[in-house]
C-alpha cells in the first residue's frame, strides 16, 4: 500500500515525499509540473504527470499503485496573483479537491492530509494565532483553502473520511541540496535572486509597530513541516484520534529586518536593503502557536534561523534552472 502525494514535484511536496521515504513508507507522486520540477522526484518513486482535475487518471493511479491515503499538496499557491485570477484559483484549489475526494470515495480510500494555509486567517487581531482564531481570508487563495477544509469536513460527515488539514505559515529552508523554493513571490527566493543578480534586496515598509519597524512573520523549516505530514499519515493509518486542523507555527516571530541581517551573515554579502512603501494589507505581525501539532504530529522547530537561511541559500545556488 502507498500514499499518493499530489504536488509531489514541488518545493514542499518533494520534501514530504522524502520524509515518507526516510520512514520506509511507499509513496507515489502526481504533479502537472506547472510549478514543480520532475528532477525533484527521487529516483524509483513512481511519477505521474497529470493534474488533480483529471479524475480518470486519479482512479487509475489509485488502482495501479494500491493507494491507501493521499497527501494533497497540489494547488495554485500565489495569494497575490489569485486576486487577478480568481476563477483559475478556485478551479485548481476547490474543483480539483472535490474531484480528488470523489475519486477517493469511488476507490474507497478513506484518509487524507490536506495542505492548508495561514491565509485562512487573513489579518488576525491577536498576537498568537491558534486553530480557533476567527477565519477571515482576504484573497481567493485563502478562501479556496478554507473551502478545501470545509470539503473534507463535509465529506467526513457523509462518508466517514478520516482527515486533517495542516495550516502552513512561512515555509523556508531546504532539507536536501537538490530541492529549493523556486516561487517568484516568496521572500527568500526574492532575496537570493537579487543577490545572485547583483541587485539590492528590498523591504516593503519599515514603519510597522514592531521592534525594528519591519513586518514580523512566522518562519518554519520545510523539513520540519514534512515530518509532520508523515506523523499525520501514521495517525490516520493507525486509526488514532486526530484534530481536523493544525497550525504549523513556531510560536515566535522573526522580522524581515532580522531575515536580512541573517542573510548578510550567511552569504557574506554586505548590503543595506532598499526600503520601499508598505504593501496594502500587510499586518504588523502574524505568529502562530504550534502546540496542538507538537502534541500530536511530532512538530518541533528543530532549525535555527541561521540554519534555515543557510540551507535555503545553498540549495538556491545549487539549483540548475
Amino acid at each position: 500500500m502507498a500514499w499518493l502525494v499530489t504536488g509531489g514535484a514541488g518545493y514542499i511536496g518533494s520534501h514530504v515525499v522524502r520524509a515518507f521515504q526516510a520512514e520506509g513508507l511507499d509513496v507515489v507522486v502526481l504533479d502537472d509540473l506547472s510549478s514543480g520540477h520532475e528532477s525533484f522526484v527521487p529516483a524509483g518513486v513512481p511519477f505521474i504527470r497529470a493534474n488533480v482535475l483529471d479524475g480518470g487518471t486519479l482512479s487509475q493511479v489509485f488502482q495501479e499503485h494500491h493507494v491507501s491515503g493521499v497527501v494533497h499538496v497540489a494547488g495554485f499557491k500565489y495569494a497575490g496573483v489569485s486576486v487577478q485570477r480568481p476563477l483559475h484559483t478556485y478551479e485548481q484549489n476547490v474543483t480539483a479537491t472535490a474531484t480528488l475526494l470523489a475519486a477517493m470515495n469511488s476507490a474507497e480510500i478513506d484518509r487524507i492530509v490536506f495542505s492548508s494555509s495561514a491565509a485562512v486567517y487573513g489579518t488576525p487581531r491577536t498576537d498568537l494565532v491558534t486553530e480557533d482564531t476567527p477565519k477571515n481570508p482576504e484573497s481567493p487563495y485563502g478562501e479556496s483553502k478554507l473551502i478545501g477544509e470545509w470539503l473534507l469536513r463535509d465529506q467526513a460527515v457523509a462518508t466517514g473520511l478520516r482527515h486533517t488539514s495542516l495550516r502552513y505559515f512561512n515555509v523556508v529552508g531546504s532539507g536536501d541540496l537538490a530541492l529549493c523554493d523556486t516561487s517568484p513571490h516568496n521572500l527568500f527566493p526574492l532575496i537570493f535572486a537579487a543577490l545572485l543578480e547583483g541587485r539590492t534586496p528590498r523591504i516593503n515598509g519599515d514603519d510597522y509597530a514592531t521592534p525594528d519597524g519591519t513586518c514580523v512573520r512566522d518562519y518554519i523549516h520545510v523539513a520540519d513541516l514534512a515530518l509532520s505530514h508523515v506523523a499525520a499519515a501514521r495517525r490516520l493509518d493507525a486509526g488514532d484520534a486526530i484534530e481536523p486542523v493544525y497550525n504549523l507555527g513556531s510560536g515566535d516571530g522573526v522580522s524581515v529586518g532580522e531575515i536580512m541581517a541573517s542573510v548578510r551573515r550567511v552569504t557574506g554579502i554586505d548590503f543595506v536593503p532598499e526600503i520601499g512603501p508598505r504593501r496594502a494589507g500587510d499586518p504588523d505581525r502574524i505568529v502562530a502557536s504550534g502546540a496542538l501539532a507538537a502534541r500530536d504530529l511530532r512538530w518541533s522547530m528543530s532549525h535555527t534561523l541561521e540554519q534555515m537561511v543557510q540551507s535555503a541559500w545553498d540549495s538556491s545556488r545549487a539549483f540548475v534552472r
